[in-house]
């Protein structure tokens, strides 16, 4: 049995512009191609993600609009909560920003990074997803929109470079898997820093991990996702 999307609203909460390209975009694809609504929001602005040298001039702005390109690639509504890179924080503020994304989106369901990820701002994005996808249905968290009827489901996103992460369950992409690759090549300005000693060949990487989450799963490419099983957190499909 293949899992639909066609009667969801899907929103990926990723902490920088290239990660839902390297973790989520393929889902994202499938979902789409099911007739979902698809959304992602950013929360970091990508700002310290130098290639140096040379630096490149209003990072943060140069990253954006990769990320509106990638996303125009996908057709997703796209959301940036536009927070500088380490600086982000599980608080207060931080969740109604969040808050209000989701109730503006309302989503059935969201993507959100593993508590498990090797970057600070991925696992602290992971307790403001987590946090926020609660409380969007409060009427006692007020914000701009009114509150969701009930809190979204939640997925957790693999980890990059898939390490410490348990797959519970797989998403066949291998027909969107060249779609991803189109869309982390609107990330030029992280692509050029693929050899430096500090990065990693970004599409090296998501090739490989497609490939290896695909041959875990039987098929050509997958990406890998566990349930937030949580009380209330968990639906039927």
């Amino acid at each position: 049995m293949r899992l639909k999307f066609e009667k969801d609203r899907v929103l990926a909460v990723v902490a920088h512009p290239d990660d839902a390209e390297l973790l989520c975009a393929g889902t994202l694809a499938r979902a789409r191609e099911d007739g979902a609504a698809i959304a992602i929001c950013v929360v970091c602005r990508g700002d310290k993600g130098q290639s140096v040298p040379p630096p490149v001039d209003n990072l943060g702005e140069t990253r954006s609009i990769e990320m509106r390109a990638s996303a125009a690639l996908l057709g997703a509504e796209l959301h940036e909560a536009g927070y500088g890179d380490g600086e982000l924080f599980e608080g207060y503020d931080q969740r109604r920003v969040l808050i209000e994304v989701f109730r503006k989106f309302r989503p059935t369901l969201v993507l959100a990074h593993s508590g498990k990820d090797y970057h600070p701002d991925h696992r602290q994005c992971s307790l403001l997803s987590d946090a926020a996808s609660w409380f969007c249905a409060s009427a006692g968290h007020q914000t701009e929109s009114p509150p969701m009827d009930a809190p979204p489901s939640l997925w957790w996103m693999d980890t990059v470079n898939m390490a410490g992460f348990d797959p519970g369950f797989y998403i066949d992409i291998s027909p969107f898997l060249e779609l991803k690759r189109n869309m982390l090549r609107c990330h030029k300005s992280q692509l050029a820093r693929g050899d430096h000693s500090d990065f990693s060949p970004l599409d090296e990487l998501l090739r490989g991990q497609a490939a290896a989450r695909g041959s875990q799963a039987g098929v050509q490419a997958a990406e890998a996702f566990q349930i937030h099983s949580a009380w209330k957190r968990a639906s039927a499909w």
